[in-house]
């Protein structure tokens, strides 16, 4: 595939332009030429020496992350900039970004993954974040015992959820905001939800959840958001382009 096209179809299934006003992330291509040829891509969470290094010995012709390199911009290509870009430029391969837009996506985003995993219904946008939005809500069949919920995580992402237990005893209604979505227990509350599904939370996310009576269920950053760049394998693969998943995980 042509990686214009490769590049201009993703910026248009995944609304990047929509996202640029409100994302610290310099999304869609953030190294690389547009001119050449797309056979083989690499996914990956996140855009570190090791992803890039895997992606270059998997002979990709682009890495595809959420977590990209630039974050605001940087002033000088040295130093770690330098280290994790040189090897991309040196050995041709794009990296393509996609990180608020692949969170709030309804249905190839981290949240609706996540969602997926719960077996939510009724689903609708949520995650307010300006005028776009960064996860997805929904409602169980059956509710859920925080006990169960929490292992269905544990099992499911291979992870090691904690819990701020201070919702209701049984769980239908949730909130699914992924990586560090603690900031969004105050909207969870406001919409009567029962539980925020999210990454990591910080000190203050502990008495905001107990305060307002939300149950809070802290997945692991990393853990809750493998969904994304996944199901884009799984879409770039029916463009005819073949896909490897660099599994590189943080534990945190």
């Amino acid at each position: 595939m042509d990686r214009s096209e490769f590049v201009d179809r993703l910026d248009e299934r995944l609304r990047t332009d929509d996202y640029a006003d409100v994302d610290a992330s310099a999304n869609g291509l953030q190294v690389g030429r547009r001119e050449g040829e797309i056979e083989r891509v690499a996914l990956a969470v996140d855009a570190a020496e090791a992803t890039i290094e895997a992606a270059v010995e998997r002979d990709a012709d682009a890495l595809l992350v959420h977590h990209g390199l630039a974050w605001g911009g940087f002033d000088r290509l040295t130093g770690l900039h330098y280290d994790r870009i040189e090897p991309l430029v040196r050995n041709d391969v794009a990296l393509y970004v996609s990180h608020l837009p692949l969170d709030g996506h309804q249905e190839l985003g981290n949240a609706a993954g996540v969602a997926d995993v719960l077996g939510l219904d009724d689903r609708a946008p949520f995650g307010s974040h300006g005028p776009e939005v960064v996860g997805t809500r929904g409602r169980a069949a059956d509710p859920y015992a925080v006990d169960d919920l929490a292992a269905l995580l544990d099992r499911e992402l291979d992870t090691e959820t904690r819990v701020l237990g201070f919702g209701p005893e049984e769980i239908t209604d949730v909130g699914i905001v992924t990586g560090s979505g603690a900031d969004w227990i105050e909207e969870a509350a406001a919409a009567g939800l029962d539980a925020l599904v999210t990454g990591e939370g910080k000190q203050q996310a502990y008495h905001e959840a107990r305060d307002r009576g939300l149950n809070v269920f802290l997945a692991g950053h990393y853990a809750t958001e493998t969904f994304g760049v996944r199901r884009l394998g799984d879409l770039i693969e029916e463009w005819g382009v073949e896909t490897t998943y660099v599994e590189h995980p943080t534990g945190l």
